[in-house]
């Protein structure tokens, strides 16, 4: 395959995080290209975490992995994710530490079925799982797919 060409950057625009993430998005391409294991990929991001990070992300991996067992594991822009079978991601986990954040997020992208009048929530900020949260994303995860 030819290499491309790509457009030099004109000036500023993206933080060095964001670049990581847009690097890793492109190794995320190539890997699924080449049918890589999407659970595989997610575990070592997973494994790559540290702290409460890694701790939550591996109990999210059970929740969702359990709560909606179609959904294929893979990595997005480096992080934890989970599609459905046409490959679109419903939802991921957003460590603190990946952007210096406060926080982890659990989002849900558009092909999540979250839909909840004309306004709903897609993202959720977690600073820790206790068995009530655990419950809370099991009931979304479920409502997500279905």
């Amino acid at each position: 395959m030819a290499e491309r060409k790509t457009a030099k950057k004109a000036g500023g625009g993206f933080t060095p995080d964001e670049r990581a993430a847009m690097r890793e998005r492109a190794k995320e391409l190539k890997a699924e290209a080449s049918k890589a294991d999407g659970e595989s990929a997610l575990l070592e991001k997973i494994a790559e975490m540290k702290g409460s990070d890694r701790t939550m992300a591996k109990r999210l991996h059970a929740i969702v992995t359990k709560s909606a067992p179609d959904l294929l594991p893979k990595t997005w822009y480096g992080m934890p994710a989970y599609a459905d079978g046409d490959g679109k991601v419903v939802c991921f986990f957003k460590s603190a530490e990946k952007f210096k954040d406060r926080y982890a997020t659990l989002g849900f992208n558009d092909a999540a079925q979250l839909d909840d009048g004309v306004m709903w929530a897609t993202s959720y900020a977690l600073t820790k799982l206790t068995d009530a949260e655990e419950a809370k994303i099991s009931k979304l995860v479920k409502k997500a797919v279905s």
